[in-house]
Formats: structure tokens, C-alpha cells, sequence
């Protein structure tokens, strides 16, 4: 029996009726570090219609635990017609819904958390050489969690108990997008992962280490459990970050962050950066050097297709972030992380959860995901000078 659960709340948790019957199609879909989404076809009972309102939330409940659970971006996508090819009454509807990582995606990164917009100062918002969990969590709680302005505050959504994960490193940011600035301060500090749970009565924001799984956690064709994949081994696009601190400090800075087996084994690919910092005193023009070769310096593209079986189920023994371990059916073995976790189900054919594991190149859309992303944090430079 398939044991999918579906209900509505509104923005405090609170349930707004009966679970939603007669669903046709439930397609949700988990990424790391990124706002998940999903949609589900449901019968226009007007009960149905009744709960499906601007700022509720879906919740999506699979074997008794919260799978996603988040606002819904399109409430209400109804069809209904008479004849051949229309949607019997009562209709059907559409609910396009993502997870609550997508609240504080809607947030820029302020100077001053503390002021109003109007008396925001010139200056950019600095964390130095500080742990890079409590540099996201300080983000995040400033910008849109409880110690943000009352106005700019998410209702329910609190710090989750700080897990001790991390290395040092600094963060120097202004108007950035919130979550892209995470993204940053996660990769140099550690390869961290940061997502959202629902408990009963709040929307936690938690910062983790994802484990190394490679021992543990195969896909191969030989244990069922892996159904397609690519494999690309390419030259690295960068080798040689070449950051330049601001050209308004006197002298202006110069920062030279390599991969030298990279480069050794491949060949030498600079690549200018502009930096985020006048300096690199706390380590930020480094920061956004070892961000650039981490996005340019992996010569490995992998994108598979798995699935779960008894033995190896997503969630329960691997998660978003996580390393595993691929054996392709060349022979060769690869280990990467695992990007986003899909679920697709059916009151007719059940569930089907299959898992993206993979280099960055390899999620959906990738260049232009990039650009939009590097033209954001372009702008936020420029801000900042």
C-alpha cells in the first residue's frame, strides 16, 4: 500500500483540513544545498480548493515522516471541460510547491541587518576568520530568522541546534542572494550542507557535515540499483584563480590561489576572478579563488540515474550531500556526491526514488544556473565598491 500522505498548513503549521484524497501524480524532487520542488495532480473537490490559498504550504508525508514539506509557488493550476479531452467535474489541479529553503532563497544579504533600508551604509557585511557553520547560521538568522527586523523575520523559522561542523574561514558580502553566499561559505568551509525540517510547531534551519559514504553506499548495474549514467572526463576550465582585490584600495591586491595537480597532470588554464575584499588579510580574495576552482577544476562529470532497493534506500542510508560510490559498467569506479533525490508516485503503480549523483556540470541547466548566479554575484560586488 503506498503510504504517501498529503497536507495543508498555513504559514504557523497549522493543518487546514482533511489529507488530500484522490492525488493522481506526485513528482518531488530534493536538492543539496537548493530549494527542492515538486507538483502534484489532485481531483478539485472543493474541499480541496478550499485549503489550496496563497501562503498555505504543502506537506508531503512519505512512511510516516516528512519527505518535503514547503510553500506552494502555484496553488491553483485548475482545468476542467466537457467532451473529449477536457477534465471531467470537478476538474483537476495543479499545485506547484517547493521546500522552505525557498523562504530565505527570496533574501539578499543586508550590511546592516539591523537598520531599515533606507539607512543602509556603503560598506560591505564582514565575518573574519570565524567558523563557517556559524558564519551561515549568522547569515541566515540576521537576514530572515529570528534575529532579523520584525518585517523581514520568516513566522516559525528558528536555528536548529548548532552542530559543531566546519573549518575557519571568512565571508565579506553585501546584497548578494542569501543562499548563494551560504553556498560559498559551505564550500571553503568544509563542503558543509544546510537545509530545512519541519517539526511541529517550527521550521528548523539546520547547517551539516554530509558523510563520506563511499564504502558503504554502491551503485552498480550489478546490484539493481543503478540504472543510467554519463561519464565525461574533460579538461579543467581553471587551474590558476588569478583574484584582484578592489581597484579602490591603494595598493590594489593581488591573489594567486592554484590547483597544482591539476595543472600538472593536465596543463595550466587561468582564469581571472574579482575578488570580494579589498585584501586578503582575512582570507576572502583566497575564498573566492578556491570558489572558482572548485566550479572549474573537476576534470570528472558524472550523472547517474539510481534507484532504491531493499538494501540502499535514500534517506535512510545515504542523503543529500553525501559521498558514494559509482561503478560504472567499464569497470571504473567513481565516488561523488549526491545532488538531488527524486520521488515519483502514483495511487496505481506506487513510488519510484531515484538519485542524481554527480559533479555540479551535471545538474539541469547548468550554464544558465551559473550565469544567473555569477551575474548576481557580480552585482553585489559592484554594490559593495
Amino acid at each position: 500500500m503506498l503510504a504517501i500522505q498529503l497536507l495543508v498548513t498555513d504559514e504557523n503549521l497549522t493543518v487546514q483540513g482533511d489529507p488530500l484524497a484522490d492525488w493522481t501524480q506526485l513528482d518531488a524532487t530534493l536538492r543539496f544545498n537548493e530549494p527542492g520542488s515538486g507538483s502534484v495532480d489532485l481531483t478539485a473537490h472543493p474541499y480541496v480548493m478550499a485549503q489550496l490559498q496563497p501562503g498555505h504550504r504543502l506537506v508531503v508525508i512519505r512512511d510516516g515522516d516528512i519527505w518535503m514539506a514547503g510553500p506552494m509557488e502555484i496553488p491553483q493550476d485548475f482545468s476542467w471541460g466537457v467532451g473529449q479531452g477536457g477534465e471531467a467535474p470537478p476538474g483537476k489541479v495543479t499545485v506547484n510547491f517547493a521546500d522552505d529553503l525557498a523562504r530565505p532563497a527570496g533574501y539578499l544579504t543586508w550590511p546592516d541587518t539591523a537598520s531599515a533600508w533606507s539607512a543602509q551604509p556603503d560598506t560591505a557585511y564582514q565575518l573574519t576568520s570565524t567558523n563557517a557553520e556559524v558564519i551561515i547560521r549568522t547569515l541566515v538568522n540576521l537576514n530572515c530568522g529570528p534575529g532579523a527586523l520584525a518585517a523581514r523575520q520568516i513566522p516559525n523559522f528558528v536555528l536548529a541546534t548548532l552542530a559543531g561542523v566546519g573549518t575557519t574561514t571568512s565571508v565579506n558580502t553585501r546584497f548578494e542572494g542569501l543562499l548563494a553566499t551560504c553556498r560559498r561559505v559551505a564550500i571553503d568551509g568544509g563542503g558543509l550542507g544546510f537545509r530545512t525540517r519541519q517539526t511541529a510547531t517550527q521550521i528548523e534551519f539546520e547547517v551539516y557535515q554530509p558523510a563520506d559514504l563511499t564504502a558503504t553506499a554502491r551503485f552498480s548495474e550489478g546490484l539493481g540499483n543503478l540504472r543510467a549514467v554519463t561519464y565525461k572526463r574533460s579538461a579543467p576550465t581553471v587551474t590558476h584563480a588569478l583574484v584582484t582585490g578592489s581597484d579602490q584600495a591603494t595598493p590594489r591586491a593581488y591573489v594567486e590561489v592554484a590547483d597544482t595537480a591539476a595543472a600538472a597532470a593536465w596543463w595550466r588554464v587561468e582564469q581571472l576572478v574579482n575578488g570580494t575584499a579589498d585584501d586578503d588579510t582575512n582570507g576572502e580574495l583566497t575564498q573566492d579563488g578556491t570558489e572558482a576552482l572548485a566550479g572549474g577544476a573537476a576534470p570528472v562529470e558524472l550523472a547517474t540515474v539510481t534507484v532504491d532497493t531493499e538494501d540502499l534506500r535514500a534517506g535512510r542510508d545515504y542523503s543529500l550531500g553525501d559521498k558514494v560510490t559509482v561503478a560504472l559498467p567499464t569497470g571504473l569506479e567513481v565516488a561523488d556526491l549526491v545532488r538531488s533525490i527524486h520521488l515519483q508516485a502514483t495511487p496505481d503503480s506506487g513510488e519510484y526514488v531515484s538519485s542524481l549523483v554527480g559533479s555540479p556540470e551535471a545538474t539541469s541547466d547548468p550554464q544558465m544556473v551559473r550565469l544567473v548566479r555569477e551575474l548576481g554575484r557580480r552585482l553585489g560586488r559592484l554594490e559593495a565598491r
